[in-house]
């Protein structure tokens, strides 16, 4: 199959492809016309069906794989399909691995190397908190393993959270011997558990769309919840370490406005913000760059507040 991340202005398609979204609009004329998300593994792409009602489309609602045909077009800069035919596709006639981003790493391996920073936990409350989600919670590390860490802007395919944590694991542990007045276990820790929260803000591929409770309290919060409650199964556990690790994951957004409940008010609290900042942004950045094949400006990033360019790697 012809992957989406290959297409240019001029390009026919015809494959199959998975419909990430669909939803029905007017013209200013009053024509009906649909929106339409296509998916594969290595992205999306908009596409628009002028004329739902014409004989070669078929019936088909999101989530479905569908063998489309078009033409790719250009509007306001980015690609776009003009749909002519679209054929509803039975099982057997698509590999759904084809058709779900997923990291480029391997999913085991990443998860063995957080194991073994874990396993490396002095403290007696925390080791025994980790080891309650990530060691003997069967259906936390399943979740976990194929979530992804946002809907779009960073690490949004299956293992992205996984990936996302071990990465701001390994700058914490950086700060830690850039600064050794950290209170390494309880950085680490924190950094571990930061986003678990995520395997309930988003659900599962190919929706990766937010939940009910995602929406309504966001995955700081269920995260802060969800260590509490192991917490409190832990007999003995202290309860300022309990609140220190509880700030760190509510204060890692670093600011109100970004969504952070608190504004980080300790050493580990700020290592943490700026380690999850840092991985969110250069994976950003890598994504971009991943989509153009020369350097030169890609347009503004709401993220960066900026147009932004790629540079060309020697």
């Amino acid at each position: 199959m012809k992957y989406i991340k290959d297409y240019k202005e001029g390009d026919r398609i015809s494959d199959v492809y998975l419909c990430k979204f669909k939803s029905s609009a007017v013209t200013k004329n009053g024509k009906p016309y649909d929106n339409v998300i296509l998916q594969d593994k290595t992205g999306t792409i908009d596409a628009k069906i002028w004329d739902p009602n014409s004989a070669g489309i078929a019936e088909f609602d999101a989530l479905d794989y569908i063998d489309v045909f078009g033409d790719i077009t250009s509007f306001q800069g980015a690609l776009q399909v003009n749909v002519k035919r679209i054929r509803k596709c039975q099982e057997g006639e698509y590999n759904p691995a084809d058709y779900l981003p997923v990291s480029k790493y391997d999913i085991e391996e990443m998860y063995s190397e957080l194991l073994g920073y874990i396993g490396k936990i002095e403290n007696t409350y925390l080791k025994q908190l980790l080891q309650a989600f990530f060691v003997e919670d069967e259906d936390f590390i399943k979740a976990f393993k194929k979530s992804s860490a946002a809907k779009t802007v960073h690490h949004g395919f299956v293992g992205g959270l996984l990936q996302h944590t071990l990465c701001v694991t390994r700058l914490c542990l950086f700060y830690c011997k850039a600064y050794p007045r950290l209170n390494k276990d309880l950085l680490i820790s924190a950094a571990i558990c930061h986003d678990m929260g995520k395997i309930k803000e988003l659900s599962f591929f190919p929706e990766n769309d937010y939940t009910d409770d995602g929406q309504f309290l966001g995955h700081i919060v269920m995260g802060v919840e969800m260590v509490g409650e192991k917490i409190r199964q832990i007999p003995g556990f202290p309860g300022i370490l309990a609140s220190e690790l509880k700030h760190c994951i509510l204060a890692h957004h670093g600011e109100y406005e970004f969504g952070s409940p608190k504004k980080p008010a300790i050493m580990e609290a700020v290592a943490l913000n700026f380690a999850d900042n840092t991985d969110a942004k250069m994976q950003t950045f890598t994504e971009l760059m991943e989509n153009t094949s020369e350097a030169g400006w890609l347009g503004f990033n709401r993220l960066f507040d900026s147009n932004v360019r790629s540079t060309k790697v020697e």
